[in-house]
Protein backbone atom coordinates (compact mmCIF):
# COMPACT_ATOMS: atom_id res chain seq x y z
CA UNK A 1 0.00 0.00 0.00
CA UNK A 2 1.37 3.14 -0.87
CA UNK A 3 0.58 6.75 -0.67
CA UNK A 4 2.20 10.51 0.09
CA UNK A 5 2.50 12.64 3.02
CA UNK A 6 1.11 15.33 3.11
CA UNK A 7 3.76 18.35 2.46
CA UNK A 8 4.93 20.06 5.52
CA UNK A 9 4.33 23.54 5.54
CA UNK A 10 7.36 25.79 5.33
CA UNK A 11 9.64 26.93 8.30
CA UNK A 12 11.67 29.80 9.36
CA UNK A 13 14.68 28.26 7.76
CA UNK A 14 13.00 27.58 4.02
CA UNK A 15 12.35 31.23 4.36
CA UNK A 16 16.21 32.56 5.08
CA UNK A 17 17.45 29.99 2.57
CA UNK A 18 15.30 31.11 -0.56
CA UNK A 19 16.20 34.90 0.65
CA UNK A 20 19.86 34.21 1.39
CA UNK A 21 20.08 34.99 4.91
CA UNK A 22 20.56 33.75 8.11
CA UNK A 23 17.85 32.20 10.30
CA UNK A 24 18.05 35.14 13.04
CA UNK A 25 17.65 37.64 10.17
CA UNK A 26 14.69 36.39 9.39
CA UNK A 27 13.51 36.56 13.12
CA UNK A 28 14.57 40.29 13.35
CA UNK A 29 12.11 40.54 10.23
CA UNK A 30 9.25 39.14 11.76
CA UNK A 31 9.68 40.69 14.70
CA UNK A 32 9.94 44.07 13.46
CA UNK A 33 13.62 44.58 14.22
CA UNK A 34 15.48 48.36 13.47
CA UNK A 35 18.79 46.56 12.41
CA UNK A 36 17.46 44.77 9.41
CA UNK A 37 18.89 46.60 6.17
CA UNK A 38 15.42 47.52 3.82
CA UNK A 39 16.86 45.68 1.07
CA UNK A 40 17.17 42.35 3.26
CA UNK A 41 13.86 43.08 4.74
CA UNK A 42 12.60 43.20 1.44
CA UNK A 43 13.87 40.01 0.36
CA UNK A 44 13.34 38.19 3.32
CA UNK A 45 9.37 39.54 3.00
CA UNK A 46 9.58 38.34 -0.81
CA UNK A 47 10.68 35.07 0.17
CA UNK A 48 7.65 34.72 3.26
CA UNK A 49 5.00 35.88 0.61
CA UNK A 50 6.71 33.48 -1.93
CA UNK A 51 6.69 30.77 0.46
CA UNK A 52 3.38 31.44 1.95
CA UNK A 53 5.43 31.36 5.42
CA UNK A 54 2.72 31.69 8.18
CA UNK A 55 4.46 31.75 11.95
CA UNK A 56 3.83 29.11 13.99
CA UNK A 57 2.06 31.05 17.38
CA UNK A 58 2.70 27.93 19.86
CA UNK A 59 5.94 27.22 19.12
CA UNK A 60 7.14 31.34 19.49
CA UNK A 61 4.67 31.37 22.98
CA UNK A 62 6.86 28.64 24.20
CA UNK A 63 10.02 30.58 23.60
CA UNK A 64 8.85 33.91 24.55
CA UNK A 65 6.17 32.93 27.44
CA UNK A 66 3.67 35.49 25.80
CA UNK A 67 0.82 34.20 23.65
CA UNK A 68 -0.01 37.53 21.49
CA UNK A 69 -3.52 37.19 22.54
CA UNK A 70 -5.11 40.40 24.71
CA UNK A 71 -8.32 38.90 26.47
CA UNK A 72 -11.11 41.77 26.59
CA UNK A 73 -14.49 41.89 28.16
CA UNK A 74 -17.22 44.06 27.32
CA UNK A 75 -20.98 44.91 27.80
CA UNK A 76 -23.35 42.97 25.52
CA UNK A 77 -24.60 46.16 24.24
CA UNK A 78 -24.64 48.05 21.07
CA UNK A 79 -24.36 51.71 22.39
CA UNK A 80 -21.74 53.36 20.44
CA UNK A 81 -19.63 54.12 23.05
CA UNK A 82 -18.72 50.55 24.41
CA UNK A 83 -18.74 49.26 20.97
CA UNK A 84 -16.46 51.71 19.53
CA UNK A 85 -14.16 51.38 22.49
CA UNK A 86 -13.76 47.70 21.67
CA UNK A 87 -13.03 48.66 17.95
CA UNK A 88 -10.61 51.53 18.76
CA UNK A 89 -8.34 48.52 21.05
CA UNK A 90 -8.76 45.83 18.45
CA UNK A 91 -7.00 48.15 16.23
CA UNK A 92 -4.30 49.34 19.07
CA UNK A 93 -3.64 45.80 19.86
CA UNK A 94 -3.02 44.61 16.17
CA UNK A 95 -0.58 46.95 15.47
CA UNK A 96 1.42 46.09 18.30
CA UNK A 97 1.09 42.66 17.08
CA UNK A 98 -1.80 41.40 19.62
CA UNK A 99 -5.39 39.76 18.91
CA UNK A 100 -7.66 40.34 20.74
CA UNK A 101 -9.90 37.58 22.27
CA UNK A 102 -13.27 39.35 23.66
CA UNK A 103 -16.13 37.98 26.15
CA UNK A 104 -19.22 39.89 26.38
CA UNK A 105 -21.32 39.95 29.31
CA UNK A 106 -24.77 40.45 29.92
CA UNK A 107 -24.65 40.57 33.46
CA UNK A 108 -21.95 41.76 35.57
CA UNK A 109 -21.88 39.69 38.50
CA UNK A 110 -18.74 38.42 39.71
CA UNK A 111 -19.50 35.08 39.19
CA UNK A 112 -20.24 36.00 34.88
CA UNK A 113 -17.07 38.41 35.39
CA UNK A 114 -15.03 35.01 36.87
CA UNK A 115 -15.86 33.10 34.36
CA UNK A 116 -14.59 35.18 31.67
CA UNK A 117 -11.82 35.89 33.37
CA UNK A 118 -11.01 32.36 33.79
CA UNK A 119 -11.80 31.86 29.96
CA UNK A 120 -8.85 33.88 29.39
CA UNK A 121 -5.99 32.39 31.69
CA UNK A 122 -6.98 28.78 30.17
CA UNK A 123 -6.02 30.28 26.83
CA UNK A 124 -2.79 32.02 28.05
CA UNK A 125 -3.83 35.49 27.12
CA UNK A 126 -0.90 38.20 27.83
CA UNK A 127 -3.03 40.95 29.81
CA UNK A 128 -6.84 41.55 29.76
CA UNK A 129 -8.67 44.44 29.24
CA UNK A 130 -11.90 45.73 30.62
CA UNK A 131 -13.91 48.09 29.05
CA UNK A 132 -16.16 49.02 32.32
CA UNK A 133 -18.72 51.50 31.58
CA UNK A 134 -21.02 50.63 34.84
CA UNK A 135 -20.30 50.97 38.42
CA UNK A 136 -21.78 47.22 38.44
CA UNK A 137 -18.53 46.29 36.30
CA UNK A 138 -16.46 47.92 39.03
CA UNK A 139 -17.85 46.36 41.75
CA UNK A 140 -17.64 43.03 39.76
CA UNK A 141 -14.21 42.45 39.57
CA UNK A 142 -12.98 44.36 42.54
CA UNK A 143 -12.28 40.87 44.36
CA UNK A 144 -10.58 39.09 41.66
CA UNK A 145 -7.09 38.65 42.53
CA UNK A 146 -5.82 38.34 38.89
CA UNK A 147 -2.60 37.09 37.65
CA UNK A 148 -1.99 39.19 34.50
CA UNK A 149 -1.93 42.91 33.76
CA UNK A 150 -4.89 44.56 33.55
CA UNK A 151 -6.30 47.88 32.39
CA UNK A 152 -9.55 48.97 33.28
CA UNK A 153 -10.94 51.24 30.30
CA UNK A 154 -13.65 53.70 32.26
CA UNK A 155 -14.20 57.33 33.06
CA UNK A 156 -14.50 56.92 36.57
CA UNK A 157 -12.64 59.02 38.69
CA UNK A 158 -12.66 57.47 41.86
CA UNK A 159 -11.03 53.93 41.51
CA UNK A 160 -8.91 52.61 44.09
CA UNK A 161 -5.10 52.89 43.22
CA UNK A 162 -4.57 49.70 44.92
CA UNK A 163 -7.17 47.82 42.74
CA UNK A 164 -6.93 49.53 39.48
CA UNK A 165 -3.16 50.59 39.01
CA UNK A 166 -3.27 50.55 35.33
CA UNK A 167 -6.87 52.71 34.05
CA UNK A 168 -7.87 54.68 31.02
CA UNK A 169 -10.45 56.78 30.02
CA UNK A 170 -11.81 60.04 28.30
CA UNK A 171 -12.18 63.03 30.24
CA UNK A 172 -16.14 63.25 30.54
CA UNK A 173 -16.38 66.12 32.49
CA UNK A 174 -14.03 68.27 30.71
CA UNK A 175 -16.83 67.19 27.29
CA UNK A 176 -19.79 68.18 29.55
CA UNK A 177 -18.44 71.54 30.54
CA UNK A 178 -17.13 72.63 26.62
CA UNK A 179 -20.99 71.79 26.01
CA UNK A 180 -22.41 73.04 28.73
CA UNK A 181 -20.01 76.34 28.20
CA UNK A 182 -20.81 76.39 24.54
CA UNK A 183 -24.68 77.10 25.09
CA UNK A 184 -23.90 79.57 28.18
CA UNK A 185 -21.75 81.26 25.20
CA UNK A 186 -24.83 81.99 22.92
CA UNK A 187 -26.37 84.10 25.06
CA UNK A 188 -28.34 81.62 27.00
CA UNK A 189 -29.01 81.98 30.90
CA UNK A 190 -29.57 78.61 31.73
CA UNK A 191 -28.91 74.77 30.24
CA UNK A 192 -31.12 71.95 30.96
CA UNK A 193 -29.02 68.69 31.21
CA UNK A 194 -30.66 64.94 29.86
CA UNK A 195 -28.58 62.90 31.84
CA UNK A 196 -28.23 59.13 30.91
CA UNK A 197 -28.48 56.16 33.66
CA UNK A 198 -26.58 57.34 36.71
CA UNK A 199 -25.06 53.52 37.67
CA UNK A 200 -23.25 54.60 34.39
CA UNK A 201 -19.65 55.71 35.02
CA UNK A 202 -19.90 58.35 31.66
CA UNK A 203 -23.37 59.70 32.55
CA UNK A 204 -21.97 60.43 36.18
CA UNK A 205 -19.30 62.49 35.23
CA UNK A 206 -20.96 63.98 32.31
CA UNK A 207 -24.04 65.16 35.04
CA UNK A 208 -20.62 66.66 37.19
CA UNK A 209 -19.41 68.55 34.08
CA UNK A 210 -22.75 69.99 33.49
CA UNK A 211 -23.31 71.12 37.06
CA UNK A 212 -19.50 72.26 37.34
CA UNK A 213 -20.53 75.01 34.43
CA UNK A 214 -24.02 76.02 34.81
CA UNK A 215 -23.84 76.82 38.59
CA UNK A 216 -26.67 76.33 41.53
CA UNK A 217 -29.28 78.33 39.63
CA UNK A 218 -29.15 75.36 36.98
CA UNK A 219 -32.95 73.68 36.08
CA UNK A 220 -32.96 70.20 37.69
CA UNK A 221 -31.51 67.79 35.14
CA UNK A 222 -33.85 65.00 33.52
CA UNK A 223 -32.28 61.18 34.01
CA UNK A 224 -33.28 59.06 31.00
CA UNK A 225 -32.17 55.87 29.46
CA UNK A 226 -29.70 56.31 25.91
CA UNK A 227 -32.43 55.76 23.83
CA UNK A 228 -33.51 57.98 21.39
CA UNK A 229 -36.93 56.59 22.15
CA UNK A 230 -36.77 58.10 25.51
CA UNK A 231 -35.05 61.30 23.99
CA UNK A 232 -38.24 61.14 21.88
CA UNK A 233 -40.79 61.04 24.58
CA UNK A 234 -39.10 63.63 26.76
CA UNK A 235 -39.14 65.91 23.78
CA UNK A 236 -43.03 65.35 23.42
CA UNK A 237 -43.36 66.60 26.86
CA UNK A 238 -40.90 69.58 26.62
CA UNK A 239 -43.39 70.48 23.99
CA UNK A 240 -46.71 70.13 26.07
CA UNK A 241 -45.45 71.48 29.05
CA UNK A 242 -42.99 74.67 28.01
CA UNK A 243 -39.20 74.43 26.41
CA UNK A 244 -35.98 75.81 28.10
CA UNK A 245 -34.06 77.62 25.78
CA UNK A 246 -31.10 75.46 25.51
CA UNK A 247 -30.84 71.38 26.42
CA UNK A 248 -27.41 69.23 26.71
CA UNK A 249 -28.07 65.56 26.02
CA UNK A 250 -26.10 63.27 27.78
CA UNK A 251 -25.46 61.32 23.87
CA UNK A 252 -26.18 61.79 20.58
CA UNK A 253 -29.30 58.85 20.48
CA UNK A 254 -30.97 61.34 23.10
CA UNK A 255 -30.78 64.53 20.92
CA UNK A 256 -31.96 62.68 18.12
CA UNK A 257 -35.34 62.05 19.90
CA UNK A 258 -35.12 65.41 20.82
CA UNK A 259 -35.30 66.53 17.71
CA UNK A 260 -37.75 64.47 16.12
CA UNK A 261 -39.96 65.18 18.94
CA UNK A 262 -39.53 68.83 18.56
CA UNK A 263 -40.03 68.38 14.50
CA UNK A 264 -43.66 67.25 14.96
CA UNK A 265 -44.43 69.82 17.49
CA UNK A 266 -43.52 72.34 15.30
CA UNK A 267 -40.49 73.90 17.42
CA UNK A 268 -37.35 75.00 15.63
CA UNK A 269 -33.70 74.32 16.36
CA UNK A 270 -31.55 76.10 17.25
CA UNK A 271 -34.37 79.35 16.73
CA UNK A 272 -36.78 77.66 19.46
CA UNK A 273 -34.15 75.66 21.60
CA UNK A 274 -30.64 75.21 21.02
CA UNK A 275 -29.30 71.58 21.52
CA UNK A 276 -26.11 69.53 21.80
CA UNK A 277 -25.36 66.00 22.21
CA UNK A 278 -22.35 64.03 23.47
CA UNK A 279 -20.36 61.02 21.63
CA UNK A 280 -20.48 62.46 17.67
CA UNK A 281 -21.69 58.74 16.42
CA UNK A 282 -21.48 58.08 12.58
CA UNK A 283 -24.52 60.35 11.25
CA UNK A 284 -24.63 62.98 13.91
CA UNK A 285 -23.24 65.72 11.55
CA UNK A 286 -26.31 64.77 9.04
CA UNK A 287 -29.38 65.32 11.54
CA UNK A 288 -31.93 67.90 11.07
CA UNK A 289 -30.09 70.21 11.49
CA UNK A 290 -26.89 68.65 12.39
CA UNK A 291 -25.87 68.18 15.41
CA UNK A 292 -22.79 70.14 17.46
CA UNK A 293 -21.56 67.66 20.35
CA UNK A 294 -18.82 66.42 22.19
CA UNK A 295 -16.13 63.82 20.38
CA UNK A 296 -14.47 60.81 21.76
CA UNK A 297 -11.59 59.90 19.91
CA UNK A 298 -11.82 56.06 20.43
CA UNK A 299 -8.54 55.43 18.66
CA UNK A 300 -6.60 57.15 20.72
CA UNK A 301 -8.00 55.67 23.88
CA UNK A 302 -7.19 52.45 22.59
CA UNK A 303 -3.74 52.88 21.65
CA UNK A 304 -3.62 54.11 25.46
CA UNK A 305 -4.91 51.16 27.09
CA UNK A 306 -2.02 49.34 24.93
CA UNK A 307 0.42 51.25 25.92
CA UNK A 308 -1.21 51.10 29.93
CA UNK A 309 -0.52 47.02 29.42
CA UNK A 310 2.76 47.90 27.72
CA UNK A 311 3.63 49.49 31.12
CA UNK A 312 2.76 46.90 33.20
CA UNK A 313 4.47 44.21 31.30
CA UNK A 314 7.43 46.47 32.33
CA UNK A 315 6.62 46.48 35.63
CA UNK A 316 5.78 50.41 35.45
CA UNK A 317 2.91 51.71 37.26
CA UNK A 318 0.29 54.18 36.37
CA UNK A 319 -2.39 56.54 37.39
CA UNK A 320 -5.63 56.87 35.84
CA UNK A 321 -4.57 58.33 32.11
CA UNK A 322 -7.39 60.49 30.49
CA UNK A 323 -7.58 61.58 26.73
CA UNK A 324 -9.80 64.95 26.54
CA UNK A 325 -12.55 65.09 24.53
CA UNK A 326 -13.70 67.43 21.94
CA UNK A 327 -16.19 69.99 21.19
CA UNK A 328 -17.92 69.89 17.12
CA UNK A 329 -20.08 72.86 16.60
CA UNK A 330 -22.88 72.54 14.03
CA UNK A 331 -26.13 74.40 13.67
CA UNK A 332 -28.06 72.80 15.80
CA UNK A 333 -26.27 75.17 18.64
CA UNK A 334 -26.02 78.26 16.88
CA UNK A 335 -28.44 81.53 18.16
CA UNK A 336 -29.73 83.25 14.94
CA UNK A 337 -28.56 86.47 15.06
Amino acid sequence: MTGTSPARPPAMSDVAALAGVSHQTVSRVLNDHPSVRPATRERVNDAIARLGYRRNSAARALVTRRSGVLGVVTPATALYGPTSTLVGLEEAAREVGWYVSVATIRTFDGESMHAAIEHFLGHGVDGIAIIAPTTEVAQAIASIDLPVPVVLISSASDLPAETYLHAVGVDQRHGARLATQHLLDQGHTSVLHVAGPQDWFDAQDRLAGWREISGPGAPEHIEAAWDAADGYELGRRLAREGLPSAIFAANDQLALGLLHAFWEAGVRVPSDVALVGFDDEVGAAHYTPPLTTVRQDFGALGRLAVSSLQAAFAGESTLHQRIPAELVVRASSIRPA
